[in-house]
């Protein structure tokens, strides 16, 4: 069995992307699921890991700029793990230990002259107690069980890249 070359992976990685943002808008919007300051931020994580799979698949790099991409896809993907780890120890937390909620992400958007750019940011990657929230479960896990599992695959797709002798 042959490996697949970068190029295919790369756009195998942005087409995975792109099925997993159309299906957080399935949640938002036919399911009806808000999305929490945390959920927003592992979404960002996923668009920039597909951005780069996609740039990645029209440069189409040698040797050297395979393994320069497979480290971004590295870093991003450890911190795109990293919120999903926060969003399922706060939805592990008993109730009490909850933090409090903080107004809803669509409500701090449309009046973010009212909040500061650095309290908006430190929520995103910290979350609120609308994060600890669990709203869909599949096969046992919660949406940041599976975008943990995701970003961990994501990773190793990078260290794979990054180890792999041919392109």
């Amino acid at each position: 069995m042959t490996i697949p070359a970068t190029r295919l992976l790369n756009l195998l990685l942005f087409l995975a992307c792109t099925f997993l943002m159309v299906f957080a808008f399935f949640l938002e919007h036919i399911k009806g699921l808000e999305p929490c300051p945390l959920c927003m931020s592992q979404r960002i994580v996923v668009i920039t890991i597909g951005v780069l799979a996609l740039i990645a698949t029209i440069h189409n790099p040698g040797k050297v700029g395979a393994k320069i991409y497979g480290a971004l896809l590295v870093v991003a993907a450890a911190i795109g793990a990293a919120l999903s780890t926060r969003q399922l120890w706060l939805q592990s937390l008993p109730a009490d230990e909850i933090p409090a909620c903080g107004p809803g992400l669509s409500y701090i958007v449309e009046n973010m002259e009212y909040f500061p750019m650095q309290e908006v940011l430190t929520m995103m990657v910290s979350g609120t107690g609308d994060c600890a929230e669990v709203q869909w479960v599949f096969l046992g896990l919660s949406i940041p069980g599976w975008t943990l599992v995701v970003f961990i695959s994501i990773g190793l797709l990078g260290l794979f890249q990054l180890m792999r002798k041919s392109h």
